[in-house]
This record gives C-alpha cells, sequence and structure tokens, in this order.
C-alpha cells in the first residue's frame, strides 16, 4: 500500500473517531438535510453567514466513516471563507472524486482536501464523500434537502 493511501486511512480514521464541528449551531441562518439512501449516510448541515462570509459550519448526523471525515473536513475549510470561495471549493472537490479534475496537476484550492482523490478508487463512495458537499452547497442556496440517490 502507498504512503499516500496510508495516510488517506489515517485521515479519514482521525475525523471519523473526532470529527471537528461536530455540533448544531442554534443561530444558523440556512440549514440543509442531505440523505444517501445507497450507503445509509444522512445528516444536516448548519451555516451561520455573516453578509457574504460563512461565520459559522457544522453538522450533525451519522453515516459511514468516508460520509463523516470529509464533513469534518468540510467545515474546517470553509469556514470563515465567503459563499463564492465555498462554491468553488464545493465545485473542486466534486470535480476532484468524480476524475474531472487532477488534484496534483490541475490549478485549485482544495488543500488538505486532496487526500480524498484517493476515493475515485472506490466508485461506491464518491457519493458519501461528497454528501456533505452537496448539502453545503445546498444550504449556502437556501434550498432545504439533497439527495444522492
Amino acid at each position: 500500500m502507498s504512503e499516500l493511501n496510508d495516510l488517506y486511512q489515517e485521515v479519514i480514521l482521525e475525523h471519523n473517531k473526532n470529527p471537528r464541528n461536530f455540533r448544531e449551531i442554534e443561530t444558523a441562518t440556512r440549514t440543509a438535510d442531505g440523505n444517501n439512501p445507497l450507503c445509509g449516510d444522512a445528516l444536516r448541515v448548519y451555516v451561520e453567514m455573516d453578509g457574504e462570509t460563512v461565520k459559522d459550519v457544522a453538522f450533525k448526523g451519522s453515516g459511514c466513516a468516508i460520509s463523516k471525515a470529509s464533513a469534518s473536513m468540510m467545515t474546517q475549510t470553509v469556514k470563515g471563507k465567503t459563499r463564492a470561495e465555498a462554491e468553488t471549493i464545493f465545485d473542486e472537490f466534486h470535480k476532484m472524486v468524480t476524475g474531472e479534475l487532477d488534484a496534483e496537476t490541475d490549478e485549485n484550492s482544495l488543500g488538505k482536501l486532496k487526500i480524498f482523490a484517493g476515493v475515485l478508487e472506490f466508485p461506491a463512495r464518491v457519493k458519501c464523500a461528497s454528501l456533505s458537499w452537496h448539502t453545503l452547497h445546498a444550504a449556502l442556496n437556501e434550498e432545504a434537502e439533497v439527495s444522492t440517490e
């Protein structure tokens, strides 16, 4: 197994065991519910906006390790970003896990999220990794729910 695969597994396990921003936000200005019926992942994303800036973001729910780790890292990444920056990162993340963007060679702002490039090797897990991102996208666009069916 390569070093990257080892790191991928280590990061997934750490964020699954100790998810960041795993809580409700009472002052959330936007929320959305996400569902992945194939895997059983279900979560709610809470976003508190300050104008066009993501002041705070969190999630609650249940799901597989990849889903929870992705949501955890998503909240860390977009907190403090503008809505437009968060949408750009969502788009780049989605393209990366679906094979439309090579995180190593194509220009992007994914940073530590590049670790999820490995999910492409497991097509059944792409929806697990992207669920929280689609749910964030829905919340930012004031849509109530999203499903990855």
